[in-house]
C-alpha cells in the first residue's frame, strides 16, 4: 500500500493510518520509518499503536514538504507478543508529490536593466 503526501512545498501533511483487527486478541505494534528520506517523516503522536480484539487502531503519519524532489521512504509496523499472539508485519510506501509552490514572502526591488 502507498500513502501519499501531496501539498504545496514548505506545507505539512498529516496522514491517518488506519489498522483493523479481525483477531479475538489485542495487538500492539511498533511504528519504524526508514529508507532514503525517512528523517523527513515523523509519527507525532508515537511510534506504538494498540489495536483491541476486533477494533482497530490509528498512526498518525506527518511530513513537511522541504524540497521539490519526491521523498520516499517506509513505515515498518511490526507487532510486539500480546496474549501469546503475533500479528503480521505491515508495510507501507510513503511518498510525496508538490502539487503548487506558493511564495513566503515577496521583495521589491528597483536596479537599472542595462547601464552604458
Amino acid at each position: 500500500n502507498t500513502i501519499e503526501f501531496t501539498g504545496s512545498l514548505h506545507a505539512t501533511v498529516v496522514k491517518q493510518v488506519r489498522l483493523k483487527s479481525p483477531s479475538s486478541f489485542t495487538l500492539v505494534y511498533n511504528a519504524f520509518l526508514v529508507g532514503r528520506d525517512a528523517e523527513d517523516f515523523s509519527l507525532p503522536k508515537g511510534d506504538s499503536v494498540t489495536i483491541p480484539p476486533g477494533g482497530q487502531g490509528f498512526l498518525n503519519v506527518e511530513f513537511t514538504i522541504r524540497f521539490l524532489h519526491p521523498a520516499e521512504a517506509m513505515l515498518l509496523l511490526i507487532s510486539n507478543k500480546v496474549d501469546g499472539v503475533h500479528g503480521a508485519t505491515l508495510t507501507f510506501s510513503l511518498k510525496s508529490e508538490v502539487k503548487n509552490i506558493e511564495p513566503i514572502g515577496m521583495i521589491k526591488c528597483k536596479s537599472p536593466c542595462y547601464e552604458l
